[in-house]
């Protein structure tokens, strides 16, 4: 990875999670610095990583080559004022966004000049290394593309989409999904606990179940989802018994209602924005 300098604007779990990447993709720790309002943030995060740290957000993004927006987005006008009043002109500067609903073309008018955008969006998993990042650029080369895609790559995988309106897609199908797994672990730990399962038994059966099935799909490029579904439910037996609930239930409307509900609030929030 080229070794450019990056400045983060917030030090949350995101910002957190790509430092972290960086530094074990051996990206060199005093070309990092992050910024945020809080002194004991900066400080626990200039000990952790070795990086600078600074809560002046226009002095950390000065000398940036790569500024790093991991804000949220209600607070995005109020972070980047003070940049934008320090910075004249941001077009030589690749500025990659975390925030969700926040546009490009917002972000270029609260960076005046701004022309080397991306949107991100990230999932939790980037936090330990397995994450997804949905990405769109505009205006960045390919050798700046490449740069964000080694970032991104260093928290797990990137995707890059061909529309901006595809980050909308990519957020009901990968940013907001942990949580849909989640609940579903949550709902069968319950079963669990009524079948006299403690929690901690609960977790461990259903935590390995959740792996074996998420390495069966990566084992097994071969073979359809379809496939893999069929391979476990024998014709009457207690596997298609389970299945017959669901999708009695109509499953399939149920989870295109939900990825559709969490796609329009997308929506929604870069109207808010």
């Amino acid at each position: 990875m080229e070794f450019k300098k990056i400045t983060f604007i917030g030090g949350g779990n995101m910002a957190k999670s790509l430092i972290n990447g960086l530094i074990r993709a051996k990206f060199p720790s005093n070309n990092i610095t992050v910024c945020t309002p809080h002194p004991e943030k900066v400080a626990a995060l200039k000990e952790e990583f070795k990086i600078n740290g600074t809560t002046d957000n226009a002095q950390g993004c000065m000398d940036a080559e790569v500024i790093i927006l991991a804000i949220k987005p209600q607070v995005a006008a109020t972070a980047l004022a003070p940049i934008s009043a320090a910075i004249s002109d941001f077009s030589n500067k690749i500025i990659i966004s975390v925030m969700a609903g926040i546009t490009i073309e917002r972000i270029t008018k609260l960076l005046p000049g701004a022309k080397k955008v991306v949107r991100v969006m990230p999932n939790t998993p980037c936090l330990i290394g397995y994450g997804l990042s949905g990405a769109f650029a505009s205006g960045l080369n390919q050798e700046e593309k490449d740069f964000t895609n080694n970032l991104l790559s260093s928290c797990g995988h990137a995707i890059w989409l061909d529309s901006e309106d595809k980050i909308n897609d990519i957020t009901a199908l990968s940013g907001s999904a942990p949580a849909y797994f989640f609940l579903f672990l949550e709902c069968m730990s319950e079963k669990a606990k009524e079948y006299g399962f403690s929690e901690d038994n609960a977790r461990f059966i259903l935590q390995n179940v959740a792996l074996g099935s998420a390495m069966m799909v990566l084992e097994n490029q071969d073979k359809t989802l379809k496939q893999l579904r069929e391979a476990v439910t024998s014709k009457g037996g207690t596997t298609a018994k389970a299945l017959d609930v669901f999708n009695n239930h109509d499953l399939t409307n149920i989870v295109s209602e939900a990825l559709d509900a969490c796609k329009n609030r997308a929506v929604e929030m870069a109207k808010q924005f």
